[in-house]
């Protein structure tokens, strides 16, 4: 056997010692900093610039959560939420009430449809794959509706635990992730237009910023028809909320009411009646763009492996099925519908 002197100490492995160099603590002015905070920061600085695009800052959002990790993990999600609010009210300042009321009206019949459908199919899905109730109805909810926000608004209807928020979250933020990389050249591949293409993402793209996301990607009309379209289907979180409420037997919980569409209509109603403040339009637009870059590094590097790992594979194909299920039959109506 071989003899260990007491005070020898094992040699920690490549990994280990560069994982601990990122997270060692240097003192600046006083202040201690890590190389991970720097990092961060650096990949911050460079999505709010010109350079970046919603689909590069997702990605590197992601590469940073399973490399060196988010070293601000609690603010960065308390940030998304409302940074995306304000830049879904600063999109309303470059789009026409007349065009949004048409958009939103064509896109009324497919939102119905598609939203009945996805709840029947996970619930028949889920009781197949011997999933629990709660966390079926959270995912078909976030997939059939708007994503995160659904889910926030329906758990706590629903008296869902944290750990069937974690799993139903999880399931549908990677699948939107996804979507945000996959669509565009899905799109282009099949020579939509930009009108098709922008009702297709608000139909069959989860969370709001994804969608506006992959709809900027492709064109500005897109982008109108395609927030507009998904900000009146979000308004179905009401009905379905109180639908939840009653096949659960919920009694005397509160609604989370999406009060941010509100100030998008509100921006889109001055900037169509007030000329002289038209001015203000592109600006406003530029900064909703650009915020709506940040929200999605900041919804990247929230996707540590942990929240990976937590989900498992039996939601993940129920999550896949509905997307699938949801993007090709709005698809093929969207299409043969022109």
């Amino acid at each position: 056997m071989p003899v260990v002197h007491p005070d020898s100490q094992p040699v920690a492995s490549a990994p280990a010692r560069v994982f601990r160099h990122f997270h060692t603590p240097h003192y600046v002015l006083g202040r201690a900093v890590t190389l991970r905070q720097v990092v961060f920061w650096g990949l911050l600085v460079f999505c709010l610039s010109p350079w970046a695009s919603p689909p590069l800052a997702l990605a590197l959002g992601l590469a940073l959560a399973q490399t060196v990790g988010n070293p601000f993990v609690a603010r960065t999600k308390v940030l998304t939420s409302k940074l995306l609010q304000f830049s879904v009210i600063g999109l309303g300042f470059g789009m026409n009430a007349h065009a949004a009321v048409r958009a939103g009206q064509e896109g009324l019949l497919f939102t119905v449809a598609s939203i009945a459908g996805t709840l029947l199919l996970g619930y028949l899905v889920g009781r197949w794959l011997g999933l629990g109730r709660r966390v079926v109805h959270l995912i078909s909810c976030g997939t059939a509706i708007c994503g995160g926000s659904a889910i926030a608004a329906v758990g706590p209807v629903l008296g869902a635990k944290d750990e069937e928020m974690s799993v139903a979250l999880g399931t549908v933020f990677v699948l939107n992730a996804l979507a945000l990389f996959a669509f565009p050249p899905i799109g282009h591949a099949l020579h939509l237009s930009q009108h098709q293409f922008g009702l297709w993402c608000a139909i069959a793209i989860h969370d709001t910023s994804s969608v506006v996301g992959a709809a900027a990607a492709y064109g500005n009309e897109a982008l109108e028809i395609a927030t507009t379209v998904k900000l009146a289907r979000a308004l179905w979180i009401i009905p379905v909320a109180l639908g939840t409420a009653l096949a659960f037997r919920q009694k005397g919980v509160k609604i989370a009411i999406p009060y941010f569409i509100l100030g998008f209509v509100l921006a889109m109603l001055f900037n169509t009646y007030v000329p002289a403040a038209r001015a203000l339009g592109p600006i406003m637009v530029t900064l909703a763009k650009t915020g709506l870059t940040a929200t999605l590094f900041f919804i990247g590097a929230g996707l540590s492996n942990s929240v990976l790992r937590i989900v498992g594979l039996k939601p993940y194909v129920l999550g896949v099925v509905l997307w699938v299920v949801i993007a090709s039959a709005s698809l093929y109506a969207i299409v043969h519908a022109a």
